[in-house]
């Protein structure tokens, strides 16, 4: 087994005296980078993405303040919760500093039990987020993004298509026969072949700029970035024939044979046109259902002829 990940503190402070006081306190159980000058720091944040940053207040050129206004104004560095150190006392400062977003404050000099605290609550808080989130955009039984998450994306990605005029690959998913494993063998025995499916589908589709969700009950679906129809009817077949090859295992004695019909589409979208994102997943949803009308076990692809 691996072991866990450290979790990343991003340093920004022009005194290097307190970046090594830091690095001493937190370097034993946390990631730690750091940066003298706030210019490269807001670039460390984009390229490392922390769990956390600790931002003095005062330095030369860009003040802290600025820094944070600048990293709450960029998607990519928003939702880093940001820990001020400061040497003063101003209730001013203190007050600015929370109004633009920071989560804490640390006084210098350090104390080490302050800073240990401090730092462990915002990476508590931050773990306990993401556990959240997780749940809002996840499928509990599959791990894989759930409908209402992968609406945003697909919305997103058509949006994206319409700008770039690019292909965007889309295609629904559906077990064959699947109330028969239910109806024979247990709901059990359903979920655990719906893991395997998931599985297998999720491992078919290897670019991080590729989605896959489940649509609902045995339905998946796939959104193929920058991908032709060609493209895309091959990665469809890849999913069908790794999942008619594979042996489903029940349970020790017990196997099962599954199949899968799959509706492809694939469009460059037009911002300005009749033809909606309702009106490309509804053709997508048409092929699927000619897959079925067809014999099962196959791809087909819409077409508006």
């Amino acid at each position: 087994m691996n072991p866990p990940t450290k979790e990343t503190i991003l340093i920004i402070d022009d005194n290097k005296l307190n970046i090594m006081a830091l690095i001493r306190i937190l370097g034993s159980e946390y990631m730690i980078y750091f940066e003298d000058d706030a210019a490269k720091g807001l670039q460390s944040a984009k390229t490392f993405n922390p769990d956390l940053i600790l931002l003095d207040i005062v330095m030369p050129g860009i003040t802290g303040f600025e820094v944070i206004k600048i990293l709450k104004s960029d998607k990519d560095t928003r939702d880093i919760p940001v820990i001020f150190l400061t040497g003063r006392s101003d209730v001013q400062d203190e007050e600015l500093g929370f109004v633009l977003g920071a989560a804490d404050y640390i006084k210098k000099p350090f104390s080490t039990a302050i800073v240990m605290l401090r730092v462990s609550h915002q990476l508590k808080m931050q773990r306990l987020l993401r556990e959240v989130y997780n749940l809002s955009v996840e499928d509990v039984l599959t791990g894989l993004g759930n409908r209402r998450h992968f609406n945003n994306v697909l919305l997103q990605e058509w949006q994206r298509s319409a700008r770039q005029q690019l292909p965007l690959g889309f295609m629904i998913l559906d077990i064959d026969y699947f109330k028969k494993v239910n109806d024979t063998y247990g709901h059990v025995s359903g979920d655990a072949v719906l893991k395997a499916v998931a599985e297998i589908i999720k491992n078919s589709v290897s670019r991080s700029t590729d989605h896959v969700a489940r649509w609902g009950g045995e339905e998946f679906a796939v959104i193929l970035y920058e991908t032709d129809l060609v493209g895309t009817m091959t990665v469809a077949e890849k999913i069908r024939k790794s999942i008619e090859s594979t042996v489903f295992e029940l349970t020790d004695n017990i196997t099962v044979d599954i199949t899968i019909s799959i509706g492809v589409h694939c469009i460059v979208a037009e911002a300005d046109s009749a033809y909606t994102l309702k009106s490309f997943i509804s053709d997508t949803d048409a092929a699927l259902y000619e897959a079925k009308n067809l014999g099962r076990n196959r791809v087909v692809a819409f077409s508006d002829k």
